[in-house]
């Protein structure tokens, strides 16, 4: 089972998950930013990630990201909860799949999640 945090709106979003379908992928889609993500959620995520930082996980280009005067260099539970309070921030799409996920930007790197963890 993949859980994917999708965007409709979002052209690679809708690539990736494309893509997922057309491998036969046994899929939970999630409109992530009408069914936000807890903070929770977002730490899982993360850590499944490889705990990259936070500030990979965020849109830094979208306008909220500057309205709430936010910085690359915030602390990272600012940012988390940030992505809570906004979810737009989230970067997308996102893929989970047990311990591991993805962003998928590119599309293709959803495709990870279906091959064996080397």
């Amino acid at each position: 089972m993949i859980e994917y945090w999708h965007n409709p709106r979002c052209s690679k979003s809708r690539q990736a998950l494309a893509l997922l379908e057309e491998s036969g992928q046994n899929l939970r889609v999630r409109r992530y930013l009408e069914d936000a993500p807890t903070a929770d959620e977002l730490r899982a995520v993360r850590e499944a990630m490889g705990t990259p930082p936070v500030k990979g996980m965020m849109r830094k280009g979208e306008k909220v990201f500057r309205e709430l005067g936010l910085s690359a260099a915030e602390d990272d539970d600012a940012l988390i909860e940030a992505m809570v309070a906004h979810p737009i921030l989230i970067e997308r799409p996102v893929a989970i799949a047990g311990d591991r996920a993805v962003i998928g930007r590119p599309p293709e790197r959803v495709l990870e999640l279906i091959s064996p963890q080397k």
